[in-house]
């Protein structure tokens, strides 16, 4: 094994690289992305190859430990540009701390979360492939499926922690195999469809380009893929940053909650009352997301211990 330490140096400050991997996370069952209260460490695949890396802060100091087989050369410009977008680092939130300010409401939520990034999954494949898993499920048992997923399709560093499965192993993968993982037969097709079609009749790259609409549209073209999964993969694949996942169950009881509000919300209602803060809404996603993790108690200690 061959270790390549590196530091990351195109950083938007505040940064706080707790509070990123969590929402990053999302729960402490995840094991694909994992946190230990220091060390935020996954796999990444680069050229069939894994390379596991752990990424730690020291101040105004984020560095990177990669290990892999030594095959790679120039490791910091193959991974240096996955972690920058997975963590947000060159997210620039200077406009919406300049909003927060003037905002009583939005500033009492923004100040305690000071320094989270708005993280993305480190492909589009890998957003769709979360939100298929986790339609009408909660998201702890979504978690689950995806861990075994991983074990089942990921590459790993020495037999340790898998990477997430890339599309060329899940589209081999028959209904039953997914089956086996807990899957239904109807998130096993629609997961193989995806990664028979990625990189083909779906690019990621001329996804990114289109505008809010028409990526919503061609994402729902996919089989499985609604409104609330397309949505989601605008926000954490895309990085969509005036995204609020309107059908997301959990979300809505967040934002209810954190605006005091005596009736639930419904798709359009998410909608109405988040305008006052465009083109921010997904930024309030992501601090109502940790909100829910810090009254859960997962960011006053190391999660995993």
């Amino acid at each position: 094994m061959s270790e390549q330490v590196f530091s990351l140096d195109r950083i938007q400050w505040p940064f706080r690289l707790d509070l990123t991997a969590w929402a990053l996370r999302r729960k402490a069952v995840n094991e694909v992305d994992q946190w230990d209260g220091e060390t935020y460490s996954r796999v990444i695949v680069e050229r069939d190859e894994p390379v596991m890396i752990k990424i730690t802060q020291s101040e105004n100091r984020l560095q990177v430990k990669a290990i892999s087989d030594g095959k790679i050369k120039n490791i910091k410009s193959k991974i240096g540009p996955i972690v920058e977008r997975m963590l947000g680092l060159n997210v620039d939130l200077r406009k919406f701390y300049r909003l927060a300010k003037n905002d009583e409401k939005l500033s009492a939520l923004t100040s305690r979360f000071l320094g989270l990034k708005p993280p993305r999954f480190p492909s589009v494949f890998e957003a769709i492939v979360n939100g298929i898993a986790c339609q009408q499920l909660s998201l702890h048992v979504g978690l689950i499926l995806l861990n075994r997923l991983a074990t089942k399709c990921g590459l790993a560093i020495e037999n340790s922690q898998h990477s997430f499965p890339r599309p060329e192993c899940l589209k081999h993968l028959s209904p039953a195999q997914f089956r086996k993982l807990g899957f239904s037969h109807s998130k096993a097709l629609a997961i193989k469809n995806l990664a028979r079609v990625y990189d083909h009749s779906l690019k990621p790259d001329r996804l990114e380009e289109l505008n809010d609409d028409k990526a919503l549209v061609r994402l729902e073209q996919l089989r499985g893929v609604g409104r609330w999964t397309a949505e989601y993969v605008l926000l954490r694949g895309l990085g969509r940053l005036n995204v609020f996942p309107g059908d997301d169950v959990g979300a809505r009881s967040k934002l209810k909650r954190w605006l005091g509000l005596r009736k639930d919300l419904d798709y359009i209602r998410v909608k109405k009352v988040l305008e006052r803060w465009q083109p921010f809404a997904g930024l309030i996603y992501f601090h109502l997301l940790l909100d829910g993790l810090e009254k859960e108690g997962y960011l006053n200690s190391p999660p995993d211990k």
